[in-house]
């Protein structure tokens, strides 16, 4: 990390440089018990200070093109994250009151500063995770779409009221906060999707504790010291590192009421049930393995450009990356070598060199994991067509490097069509027929995402119809949506009821009360009564 803040005090933001210096400063204990000196420690947010963990345990931070240690992350104490959740419970007592106007000019404020350090932010989440700087600004960018979104809470939030429901009786339900609540990130997004969850879930009134990925956690406490500065109270937002005796907690305490989780299958599942088990609200955006379908009447060289973008883009470790292209009959012959030939030109290499496409995976053992799938494949008859497997760029001859990858004659029944890889490799399939292409798709328990390659509308009606998938796109490759919809994943790729952003993460966030009022005219005084003057000297909605 020290290398990559070195880089970001170019920002002419003094409350950012202030952060950095807080993020950043070292722990001697700490660095003595990892038996390094020269790295720094990263700090939490508890109560609106950035703090040193009192932890005995700590892991390193490294830049995934190079390998090299850049700091440390605590594993943060049961006490520590106990002040962060009586933090967040203190401050509900206040920010839950707070005017919803006044809770939305907080992130209007706060998107203005992620606009004013943007490219101090992508330059952090390139060197943290390995994206290249291209990406990291995407990364970024969705996650600031939210935060403006997070804006119209005043007129998304409203209630409902039906006056006369029986004779001098009105009824009215509005939405409340639901108190503390809790988020735990993945590190393939470490700024989206931090603001995916907090912006919406403090707009509408709760706080929140954060746990970003220990692997990449730089962006979401350089995010929240903007939303300090732009003027989010002490213990609205705290943030905690840990691994899985945090998510436990998390889970368990009986103060937090609902959770946020986004990450693999294996910890979703479990953040789900054993939340739910608590009584806790969860939503789990999960694993995926999402298709495109290729008609022979497709566009050919918007098809393979966008097809070899959604497959390799951000190393292939996006929820919504493209891992299976499913060709229709003609379909293979003329775009598989297409695709092929269009990915092999792509440059692999460090994330902020110029005109690189695809960057590091995030750790070694995630590089083992993808290689290990791909030997899966050609062991069990696939056709490894190109192979990125030991690229080492010029200059990062450490780095987590896996170039481009197509896998060419692969069976469903094959265990790198099974299992999501998460890195930069294309499983190429064939159908016969539409139908056959939608049977097999829906035959996948993940439903995260799809799309579809034509000319044909037709065809388009048909496969949107017919798919059992949550997000689907028609000649655009990741269909993911704005903020003003949700983050429709579906069936083994999502746990829950209420999904992401949107009028669906709104919902997720609130609860609804419902009053039921009789005011008879016989309780008006009758001073009031004769002066017509109820109420007068009442201050005006919103200048409180």
């Amino acid at each position: 990390m020290l290398r990559a803040l070195h880089v970001l005090k170019r920002s002419s933001s003094p409350s950012l440089s202030i952060g950095l210096r807080q993020l950043s400063s070292s722990s001697d204990a700490a660095a003595d018990s990892l038996g390094v000196t020269s790295v720094p420690s990263v700090k939490m947010l508890i109560d609106g200070k950035f703090v040193e963990s009192k932890a005995k345990e700590f892991v390193p931070l490294t830049n995934p093109a190079t390998q090299e240690v850049i700091g440390h992350v605590p594993l943060c104490t049961p006490e520590e994250f106990e002040q962060a959740v009586q933090s967040s419970k203190e401050a509900f007592k206040t920010w839950g009151n707070t005017p919803v106007q006044t809770r939305a000019r907080v992130m209007l404020k706060f998107q203005e500063l992620i606009r004013e350090n943007f490219e101090e932010l992508a330059v952090n989440v390139s060197v943290e995770q390995g994206k290249t700087l291209a990406d990291a600004r995407g990364d970024v960018f969705r996650g600031l779409e939210v935060v403006e979104f997070a804006c119209s809470m005043p007129s998304l939030s409203m209630g409902e009221l039906m006056e006369n429901v029986s004779s001098g009786i009105e009824t009215y339900s509005i939405r409340k906060p639901l108190g503390v609540v809790a988020g735990i990130c993945p590190f393939n997004f470490p700024a989206m999707v931090p603001l995916w969850m907090y912006p919406m879930a403090c707009t509408v009134g709760n706080t929140m504790v954060l746990k970003p990925s220990e692997q990449d956690p730089g962006a979401s406490l350089m995010l929240a010291e903007l939303a300090l500065e732009a003027g989010l109270p002490k213990g609205v937002l705290n943030i905690v590192h840990g691994q899985h005796d945090i998510v436990n907690a998390i889970c368990d305490h009986q103060d937090i009421k609902a959770i946020s989780f986004v990450g693999g299958d294996g910890a979703g599942k479990h953040v789900y049930a054993r939340g739910t088990a608590a009584g806790k609200r969860v939503q789990s955006n999960m694993g995926a393995k999402n298709h495109a379908v290729v008609l022979p009447d497709a566009q050919v060289e918007a098809t393979v450009a966008a097809l070899a973008g959604a497959f390799a883009g951000a190393a292939g470790q996006r929820c919504m990356a493209i891992s299976a292209a499913v060709f229709v009959g003609d379909a293979y012959d003329m775009f598989v070598d297409k695709i092929t030939e269009k990915a092999k030109g792509l440059k692999v290499s460090g994330g902020l060199e110029p005109d690189c496409d695809v960057g590091p995976m995030i750790s070694p053992k995630a590089l083992e994991r993808a290689e290990g799938l791909i030997q899966a494949g050609i062991d069990e008859g696939a056709n490894c067509i190109l192979d990125g497997r030991g690229y080492k760029p010029e200059g990062y001859e450490n780095g987590n490097f896996l170039a481009p990858t197509v896998l060419k004659d692969v069976t469903p029944d094959m265990t790198c069509y099974k299992e999501e890889i998460f890195g930069p490799v294309l499983c190429a399939l064939k159908a016969d027929s539409l139908e056959d292409a939608i049977a097999l798709i829906n035959a996948n328990p993940y439903g995260n995402g799809t799309s579809l390659f034509t000319s044909n509308g037709a065809a388009a009606r048909k496969f949107q119809n017919e798919i059992d998938v949550g997000q689907v796109g028609i000649n655009v490759p990741i269909p993911v949506p704005l903020p003003m919809f949700s983050f429709t994943g579906s069936r083994g790729s999502f746990r829950g009821d209420l999904n992401f952003y949107g009028k669906a993460g709104m919902q997720f966030y609130t609860q609804w009360r419902t009053i039921t009022a009789r005011w008879p005219e016989v309780d008006i005084p009758k001073s009031a009564r004769a002066a017509g003057l109820d109420g007068v000297g009442a201050s005006a909605p919103g200048q409180d």
